[in-house]
Formats: structure tokens, sequence, C-alpha cells
């Protein structure tokens, strides 16, 4: 039977999906992997467009139980919560009121099939939103509105840091605080008596490196996802994996 490798998963949507790729010369699944390589396989199940509604029906398909043929999860990452905060119109149905994303987010990480597995759960806050780059782009695509608003969002955001306090043993990735306070940073003459960045009659500042279209990331914003789990992957011992290394099976070789 082949020897199988321990896994690092990516659960979530476009947010995850997206970061199998190289944007901007950076790939958050990419480095996670190096990290990991020969120790863990990093999975990417994130599903561009999901809510924390679709995810919790599908994840019993997603996820089984480990087994001699299915590989332990020994972490979790879930970024959700980006479509549950769609806002009710007629021309988007992805929007899930804060409170059922809330008991959503909840049952997915205390789900049998997830704690079968007892991974280490690393919760990721949806990051902020860029309301002025997505109402541009969104009544260009016909909505009457944009889909999305600053505000509601990190509504979202603090539910999911609350989630992340009321399950024990759940790490909290504030990937909303984060992205801000580096935008802020990056931001020349960025005044903090006026609107946030991104909000309507305020500016995008640094928003706009961060999140191009207002909504996904850009290599520099999952870079500083990536140095915010890092911390939280434990290291593997040197010369050790799920396989020998090669001195091992050359002995004597300098």
């Amino acid at each position: 039977m082949a020897k199988p490798y321990n896994q690092i998963v990516l659960f979530g949507d476009s947010l995850f999906q997206n970061a199998s790729q190289v944007l901007d010369g950076f790939s958050f699944q990419g480095a996670l992997q190096g990290q990991s390589i020969r120790h863990l396989d990093v999975v990417n199940r994130g599903f561009s467009g999901y809510n924390t509604k679709n995810a919790l029906e599908l994840l019993p398909q997603i996820f089984l139980p480990p087994s001699p043929s299915n590989p332990k999860i020994e972490y979790l990452l879930v970024l959700l919560g980006a479509n549950d905060a769609c806002l009710p119109m007629p021309t988007n149905t992805q929007g899930v009121p804060v409170d059922q994303y809330k008991e959503n987010l909840t049952k997915i990480l205390t789900h049998e099939h997830i704690k079968a597995h007892s991974p280490k759960i690393l919760l990721v806050t949806p990051p902020p939103i860029d309301e002025i780059r997505i109402t541009e782009l969104d009544m260009a695509m016909g909505h009457s509105q944009a889909t999305r608003q600053a505000a509601v969002s990190a509504t979202y955001s603090e539910s999911a840091r609350r989630v992340a306090a009321e399950i024990p043993g759940v790490v909290l990735i504030d990937l909303q605080k984060a992205l801000l306070d580096k935008a802020i940073s990056l931001t020349s003459e960025f005044d903090t008596s006026g609107p946030p960045l991104g909000y309507p009659q305020g500016k995008r500042g640094a928003l706009e490196q961060l999140l191009p279209d207002g909504l996904h990331m850009s290599g520099g914003a999952y870079k500083v996802l990536y140095d915010l789990v890092l911390p939280h992957i434990e290291p593997f011992p040197a010369g050790k994996g799920v396989f020998p290394d090669w001195r091992v099976l050359n002995p004597g070789t300098l």
C-alpha cells in the first residue's frame, strides 16, 4: 500500500481557489507547500462563489474521515464569508444573513468529519472590501448597486472572530485587520478622522494594490496572509519526512 502524506487543507471560496496561482511573483499555496515539502501535502479545496451554506452542504463529500486510504488532515485553514456578505438583490443570491453565517461557520468547524481528523484549525477572517472599486465593476456588469459593502463585510469578519473565540483550539487569523493595517501603512497622507480606506466618500489608497478588483487579493495580499499563517505551522525536523533522506539511503556519501 502506498504511504500517504498527511495534509494541510485550504477550504473556502475563490480567495483560496486563487491561492494556487502565481500573482505578482508570489503563490500562497506554493510557498506553503515549499515550507512543508516532504512532510505534508497542501490540498486546495477553494471553490469560487461558495458561501458557508454551500460549503456546509457539500462538506461530507469534500472531507471523509481518515482511513488507511484517506490521509489525515493535520492543518485546516478555513476562509469563508466574502460571498455570505453579498447584499440581497435580484441579481445576486449568494448572501447569507450574518447570524446564519456564524452558525454555518460553527457547524463547519465542528463537523464530525472534521473532528475525526483532529486538525489544528486556522480560521481566517474575510478580508476587507474596497467598495469604491466593487461599485464601479458591479455597475458595469449590470447590477443596480454594489453587491458588497465594506461596512457590511466588516460585520462578517467580526462574526468570524467570535466563532474563533467560542470554539476551543481554533486559531484566529485576522486577515481583515492585517490587510487594512498594511494598506494604511502604504497610503500616504491617510486621514484617520475620515472614512476608512475603501469606503464611499473615502479613498482606495493601497487597497488598490492589495485588492485590485475590490475583493480578490493580489500577490502582496497573499504574502500578508502567508506571514500570518506560517508561525502556526510547526517546524518540521530537518532531514526527516514521510520518506527517508537520501543520505540514509546512500550511507557513506559526503
